[in-house]
């Protein structure tokens, strides 16, 4: 079988392309005789990389200069308790949106280190739409307010930001770079990179400096924000594939156009899907329209008697990782920046195809 049709939600699909010059860099990187996951961290070979990945991170999501960029280990969960150990500094009040799983597990972790207020919340409507601003209950006092920009799980996005009081923090780990963002509306923002930056095992922190060096008393000093800024995101050894892999993409995002382009690109897949979901009664997407998400898309079939026949077809036709989180089940299909515009068209094309045949 050639390559397929990789809809996954995270580890998720690369660019071909990258792939392709990571293929022929493995053995010998630049002339240097070795692989870039060989080579010293410390070497002017990787300290290259690192800076060219960075540089480019910083050019893509238009990072201001009142704020550092970090690549990090841990994943976006680990996250969930940096943030109030560095950004709680005397308070012990924070704010947080429950849209979702992601939303629900960055609350509970952080209820460890502080009061959580939950200015908003839609669990009791399933999680299917965002609250109305009209309904959050914000505290003036909280050290910041934090939200998920795009619920992976439950499909749900953010497609605008609220201006608020207190700093404003959001998890971007599935949507990260797939649309222009003003930085500058945020005082943190963090992502996983196994969506639309690269490998699994990185994770990039944008924070902006005034934050740094007030971390909690006995934040141990892997989780203090200004190590990592002091020694360059090297304070120990980093993930140095997943760095360069990550720097890989990111110039691959850029000769495509942009972050401009790519969103373009993205909402055409998007508009395309859901099109093909709502044009008849056999599909049912279960959020709200002004909710959702570009980049992950559930859905459920008549019957879940049908869900094993739908997978077991869209298998055959090169059509991978649709089955939805276990904790909802269903169907998702994944549109994150790699997936091709040609593979949301086969999709369409299966949708149609399963659904005269089992309507």
């Amino acid at each position: 079988m050639g390559r397929v049709h990789n809809f996954s939600a995270g580890p998720a699909a690369l660019p071909e392309e990258v792939l392709i010059e990571a293929r022929d860099e493995l053995l010998d990187y630049a002339g240097s005789g070795m692989s870039v996951m060989e080579m010293s961290h410390r070497s002017k070979e990787f300290i290259a990389v690192a800076e060219r990945a960075e540089a480019d991170f910083i050019e893509l999501l238009g990072v201001p200069d009142d704020y550092r960029v970090l690549f990090l280990q841990g994943g976006a969960t680990l996250q969930f308790a940096m943030v109030p150990l560095n950004l709680l500094g005397d308070r012990d009040t924070a704010d947080y949106v429950n849209t979702g799983a992601w939303s629900v597990k960055a609350i509970e972790e952080a209820q460890r280190f502080c009061r959580v207020n939950v200015v908003a919340s839609s669990e009791a409507r399933g999680f299917t739409d965002i609250p109305a601003l009209s309904e959050w209950r914000c505290n003036p006092d909280a050290a910041y307010l934090h939200l998920c920009s795009n619920e992976t799980i439950g499909g749900v996005q953010f497609h605008d930001f609220p201006d608020t009081s207190v700093p404003l923090v959001a998890d971007m780990s599935s949507d990260i770079l797939s649309r222009p963002v003003d930085v500058s509306r945020f005082a943190l923002i963090y992502a996983g990179a196994q969506k639309n930056i690269g490998p699994a095992g990185l994770t990039v922190v944008v924070v902006r400096k005034d934050l740094l060096g007030r971390p909690r008393a006995g934040t141990p000093s892997m989780l203090d924000y200004a190590v990592h800024a002091a020694a360059d995101s090297m304070s120990n050894t980093p993930p140095t594939y997943a760095w360069y892999l990550a720097g890989l993409v990111f110039r691959w995002m850029k000769a495509e156009g942009g972050l401009a382009a790519i969103a373009a690109r993205n909402a055409r897949k998007a508009a395309k899907l859901y099109a093909a979901l709502d044009g008849g009664n056999f599909y049912r997407t279960p959020v709200l329209g002004n909710c959702r998400s570009v980049m992950n898309v559930p859905f459920t079939l008549p019957d879940a008697a049908l869900d094993a026949v739908f997978l077991k077809g869209a298998e055959a036709r090169g059509l991978t990782n649709l089955k939805g989180h276990r904790s909802v089940g269903g169907m998702r299909a994944s549109l994150y920046n790699a997936v091709p515009e040609a593979a949301v068209d086969a999709l369409v094309d299966y949708l149609g195809v399963f659904a005269r045949e089992h309507g």
